[in-house]
């Protein structure tokens, strides 16, 4: 499976799966901006493969500068050179808590909007090496995040489709029950486990999880 191909993935991506023989059956979407999907329909077309995404950001595959600022949306038209944006041949849409199998994982959906509105998180179990420990504490399972949270920090919440009240009832309802045994693999950034974020990311920190105002990260 291949989670989130942006701009400029298929090359690599394409190595990888002929160094090792892979045959892609799914490509997953953790939302739908740009620097996330760009190559997802060219993969899928070429492997044959099944795209997931939540259906509140379908619309992006086809029309992924509605999630942009005016200047963003400027330079990404410049760089995709006037290309045409189109679904691929099979989409299927994720829900809140279903349990997609996916090549032989078992992947646990969590909507959690605020990036956009149809960010979601992949949660699938995980079986350490014997001794095996992330920064002290045994791992079991592994999320994928995509930019709801980062190492930390989280998402911005500024674009179009994104709202800050809506992310941070994801922070509260979605990323703090986590229990510290998980790993997370962001969007961007390097890796990092439940544990440490949780005593040390201040956009998970209970003062600043209220419904009041909190400055988005740029």
């Amino acid at each position: 499976m291949i989670i989130d191909p942006g701009m400029d993935a298929i090359d690599g991506v394409t190595e990888l799966i002929m160094e090792h023989r892979l045959k892609p059956v799914a490509v997953m979407l953790t939302h739908g901006h740009l620097d996330h999907m760009f190559s997802v329909t060219p993969l899928c077309r070429s492997y044959e493969s099944v795209c997931w995404v939540h259906r509140a950001d379908r619309a992006l595959l086809s029309d992924p500068y509605r999630a942009m600022s005016a200047e963003t949306r400027a330079m990404f038209v410049q760089l995709a050179g006037g290309r045409q944006f189109t679904e691929p041949d099979e989409v299927r849409e994720l829900m809140d808590g279903a349990q997609v199998p996916v090549a032989g994982l078992d992947f646990r959906i969590l909507h959690a909007p605020g990036h956009t509105p149809g960010s979601v998180m992949f949660e699938t179990g995980y079986e350490p090496e014997p001794g095996e420990l992330r920064a002290g504490v045994d791992i079991d399972a592994v999320l994928f995040s995509g930019d709801v949270l980062f190492a930390g920090s989280i998402g911005r919440t500024d674009l179009p489709g994104g709202s800050h009240p809506d992310m941070l009832r994801s922070l509260r309802t979605k990323v703090l029950p986590l229990p510290d045994s998980v790993a997370v693999l962001p969007g961007h950034g390097p890796q990092t486990t439940m544990a440490r974020e949780r005593v040390s990311n201040p956009y998970l920190q209970e003062r600043n999880l209220g419904e009041g105002d909190l400055a988005a990260p740029s």
